[in-house]
Order: structure tokens, then sequence, then C-alpha cells
């Protein structure tokens, strides 16, 4: 999976990016220029799966992260490198100030939202009305493509983003080609002061990234800079004097995979334990697809028991006499936590 974080200037977001992929230590991102990193997604049942098998290596799934500068202020535009780079990934999260800016202005997130959905929401609407004077052009305004793009365009004239619209499965085939922006899932992170880290987000704030099909977390990007420089021993004790139970980045995972509708299954051997993030509904051929290309085009079978059936009976071979351990074929859709070992020949 990769994000791209995205912000107006002075909202903490390249601090943000700093703290959640390491980054902080040795070689911190640059401001005002596309930074790439990614984040190992903590996993108890990984551990628990590398404490069984002792394996020579331990894999955590990642998520990767494109920090894309963003607009200086409403109205000044996304410019050409921040578009190319959003176009590039598969969901956005806004990080909005939730605190008094250096020139006393009061935080406004709501508005934040807002304004940067309007960047996404003319972009896209510029897309769609190059194409529909294409196909005015070419007397094509009977079809359905110019139908469905008429529809789109209403909605953005509106001021809506697209992923706040409900599309039809013909739509979403006919239509992905496009590659609209505001048709991007999207995380909002407001970057709220140090007193304010354990509260949630103001009702205000959840209600305008409802209102737009958009999900909303808060944090303190500078409190998250300093747990991560903590030795992990010492982070328990100053997560508990700030009242937190955990850092921002658990959230902050656990929230992306909902957004994207991810699930992860897991690999296991001497050699490696490894967890695999794909999307929920995918078939075992795919899955089989992410660990190898040659798996997925080879795929025979897969031999898959649920991580919590192994981990009750201790042992594969437990799994296997109580019927949990099963031959599943190319229409098996692969659930959160399923231990897959692939057959296949190429």
């Amino acid at each position: 999976m990769r994000a791209g974080l995205v912000g107006f200037a002075r909202s903490g977001k390249t601090t943000l990016f700093n703290a959640l992929t390491g980054l902080h230590k040795g070689g911190a991102a640059g401001r005002g220029q596309v930074n790439l990193g990614a984040i190992k997604v903590p996993d108890p049942r990984v551990d628990l799966l590398s404490g069984m098998f002792r394996p020579r290596k331990t894999t955590y799934a990642e998520m990767r992260f494109v920090d894309v500068p963003g607009p200086a202020g409403k109205g000044t535009g996304l410019d050409a490198e921040a578009l190319r780079a959003l176009a590039e990934v598969e969901a956005f999260c806004l990080v909005a100030r939730g605190f008094p800016g250096a020139d006393g202005a009061p935080a406004d997130p709501a508005r934040e939202i807002a304004d940067f959905d309007a960047e996404l929401t003319l972009n896209d609407q510029a897309v769609v009305e190059k194409r529909l004077d294409r196909l005015r052009k070419e007397g094509h305004r009977g079809t359905g493509e110019y139908h469905e793009l008429e529809r789109i365009l209403a909605q953005l004239e509106s001021g809506q983003p697209l992923r706040a619209m409900a599309w039809s499965d013909a739509e979403e085939r006919e239509l992905a080609h496009f590659g609209f922006l505001s048709r991007r899932p999207m995380l909002v992170a407001v970057n709220v002061p140090e007193e304010e880290a354990a509260a949630p987000p103001a009702p205000e704030v959840e209600a305008a990234a409802r209102a737009r099909g958009a999900e909303v977390l808060s944090l303190c990007a500078a409190v998250e800079a300093e747990i991560a420089e903590l030795p992990p021993a010492d982070q328990p004790g100053f997560l508990e004097s700030l009242g937190l139970v955990e850092p921002a980045r658990a959230r902050f995972i656990r929230a992306a995979y909902r957004l994207l509708d991810l699930i992860s299954f897991f690999t296991v051997g001497e050699d490696e334990v490894r967890a695999w993030t794909i999307r929920r509904g995918d078939t075992a051929p795919r899955a089989a697809g992410r660990i190898h290309s040659d798996l997925e085009r080879g795929f025979i079978r897969a031999e898959v028991m649920h991580y919590d059936d192994f981990v009750a009976l201790g042992s594969e071979s437990k799994a296997r006499h109580e019927g949990k351990l099963r031959l599943e074929g190319k229409e098996y859709l692969v659930r959160d936590g399923d231990i897959l070992n692939v057959r296949f020949a190429v």
C-alpha cells in the first residue's frame, strides 16, 4: 500500500512523516519536496508466530508513504510535481493544523479539509470537462461514458469530492482509468497541541470529514517525534504521562487499513515468518501473487489454516488432525489472519 501524506504549509506534515517513518534518525525528510518512507506495521500475531517458529528472519507488513508538498494556501494550487506524486498513491492522509499559527491565526481544520478537497475536485473537473468536450466533438453525446461523466461533473461542480458519491460497479470499471484524485480514500490527521494529544477530534471536524467521505483522528506530531526518539522501554511511561495508551502510529495504521479495507495473511517456516497485505475479498491466487508472480501464475492449491486455530492447537499436525488445515482452490477468499502455504507449478 502506498499513501500520500499531504497538507498545507506549516501543518506539521513533514514532522509527522519523519516521526512515522523513522527518518528522524539520520537523514530527516526535506521540506517542500517529495520524500519517500515506510512504516513497518506492528502485529502481535507476527510476534507470536515468530516466537513459535524461531525463524532466521521475521518480516512485518509495510505501508509506504510519500510526503507530498501541498499548496502554500487556499487558491495557490498543487504544482505539477505534487500532482504526479498524488496520482501514484492509493490514498491520502491530510495533515490539518489543529494548533494556533505562528502569527496567532486560530486553527480551522474543517476549512483545511474543504480547501484541500477543492484542489482535488478542481483537478478532476478539468479532466472531466476535457473528456466531455472531446466526446461532443466526436459525436458521442449519447454514449454511456458521456452520461456517466455528466453525472460526475455535476458532483464536482457542487464542490463535493467523488469519494462522497455512490458509484455503480460498471462506473468503477469503466472510469477507473481516469485516476480521479477526489475519488481516492482520505484520512484526516488533525495535528493538535501536546495538551490535546489524547483528546478525540472536535465534533465539527468529525462532521466535516464524514461529509466528504473521509475518516479523521487527532494526534500531536511533536509528541510523536518525541516518542520515536525514546528507547522502547521508556515509551510506555511517557505515553501514560500524556494520557495515551499507544503511539498515534498504531491508530494511524489501523485507520488506514480500515479505510482501504486491507487485511494481512501470513507465511511461516524456519526460514521466515512474514506478514503480507492484501485487500479484503482477494482470492488465494491473488494473495499468492503478492508472494511471487510465479505462485499466482502456476497456482494449484493453497494449504490454509487460520491463525486463531493454529495458536489454539499449537502445531500444524494438530491443525491437520482436527480438520483446521484445509486445501483451498482458486475461488477461495483469503481471510484476515490466514496462514498460507501455496502449491504451484510453472
